[in-house]
């Protein structure tokens, strides 16, 4: 009898000891392929010309960003369980695989997680937008033109290619963190905060030559967003906003089309400038008819001047498409959308703009397909008095390649 209640004994130690242990997951993705583009634009002012470029090469990360990733969880007890995630981006192509840019982090975060609750996490994540429109894209955030929600903007008129900046709203931030909840009847709540402050004293030194210069002040970027998914059989319906604040004393940065995203080609940067409040929304309904997927899309984002209050950038664009397997191993989709930006400060420029994919997968494997898409995107009815600025643009882009997932 003693043995017995020993052995039952030890068997109830060693239980709770392998539950308490912590499992590793290594994951990634490996994407290659044909990729290509042509851009033609025409310029605007008195020279009024038109710049065409083509590119073709084998390059990587057409329909997903090549990746390594390292995620693991622990069981605390009690339901508490506590996770990690730390994924880079994996450039195949490059002298060095794994890019020393900030950019190449592309998730990093630790978090705690409460089954029938939620969980929380801190860390760099993406915005709770854009873990909807990934739920809710029928290109599945590809990396390919000719997508007006997830775009890819031709970084100049010379651009070989869309470069990997998004215009349509904010995909990941640092200094976060984010909150969801289980499953409520249907319901799925999302929410992040921001919080990176730096305030200093600020002093002014005066040069002999008259000339002043300042050190210190503030230099804040702060930020929250909040996200509701509801599922219902097969409607999934999705509404977020999110709005991202730039502060710092030393900077006047006007928010005109160009600086914050660029229109027909111009340059697009990462971030939408200094002294900036950006606002960004998107909503998005899916439903699965079994034959195939049907998708609707709207987004939009609004970047307004601190020091300024009429000056603003916005940014508004719709689409809708399909996504249906054919065969058993061959899925395709096609999407069309259309937006327009309207801003109000200097020149006022304005431009509207459409775009459209197809795509298709042939399924070797779950974790292996070959895949070819083709997308276009337009802006036209561009005015502005810069001379350097488009009139119209058009741009395509095409790849083909395969994909392994790990």
């Amino acid at each position: 009898m003693k043995k017995s209640l020993l052995a039952v004994a030890a068997m109830g130690a060693f239980a709770s000891a392998a539950q308490a242990q912590s499992s590793v997951t290594v994951y990634g993705i490996i994407d290659a392929g044909y990729i290509g583009s042509n851009v033609s634009a025409q310029t605007g002012g008195t020279t009024n010309k038109v710049i065409k470029s083509t590119n073709s090469q084998f390059g990587d990360s057409a329909e997903s960003t090549s990746r390594l990733g390292f995620k693991g969880t622990e069981d605390l007890g009690g339901g508490l369980s506590a996770f990690f995630t730390i994924e880079t981006a994996v450039t195949p192509n490059a002298t060095t695989t794994f890019s020393s840019s900030t950019t190449s982090n592309r998730q990093t975060f630790v978090g705690l997680k409460k089954n029938g609750l939620g969980d929380f996490a801190v860390g760099t994540q993406y915005t709770p937008i854009h873990n909807a429109v990934s739920a809710s894209d029928p290109g599945m955030t590809n990396n390919v033109g000719g997508n007006v929600v997830y775009d890819r903007v031709f970084s100049n008129a010379t651009s070989s290619s869309p470069n990997g900046n998004n215009s349509g709203y904010t995909v990941r931030v640092g200094n976060s963190l984010t909150l969801n909840t289980e499953n409520i009847s249907g319901f799925k709540a999302h929410a992040i905060l921001v919080q990176n402050n730096t305030n200093s004293t600020q002093t002014a030194t005066t040069a002999i030559a008259t000339t002043a210069s300042t050190n210190g002040g503030i230099n804040n970027q702060n930020g929250w967003g909040i996200g509701v998914d509801y599922t219902w059989q097969k409607l999934f319906v999705t509404a977020n906003y999110q709005a991202f604040t730039s502060k710092q004393t030393a900077n006047t940065t006007a928010v005109t089309v160009t600086s914050v995203w660029g229109v027909g080609g111009a340059a697009s940067p990462a971030t939408p400038g200094y002294n900036i409040q950006d606002n960004q929304q998107y909503y998005a309904a899916t439903y699965d008819f079994g034959i195939l997927k049907a998708y609707a899309q709207y987004v939009n984002r609004k970047a307004s001047s601190q020091i300024t209050n009429t000056q603003y950038v916005s940014r508004s664009a719709e689409q809708i498409g399909v996504r249906s397997y054919i065969t058993p191993t061959i899925e395709a989709w096609v999407s069309g959308g259309l937006g327009r930006y309207a801003s109000y400060g200097a020149s006022v420029p304005s431009a509207n703009f459409n775009a459209w994919q197809l795509g298709s997968n042939y399924w070797l494997s779950k974790r292996t397909n070959l895949y070819a898409i083709y997308g276009q995107t337009a802006t036209s009815n561009f005015s502005t008095t810069a001379t350097q600025n488009m009139n119209s643009f058009n741009g395509n882009s095409y790849a083909v390649g395969l994909r392994h997932t790990f």
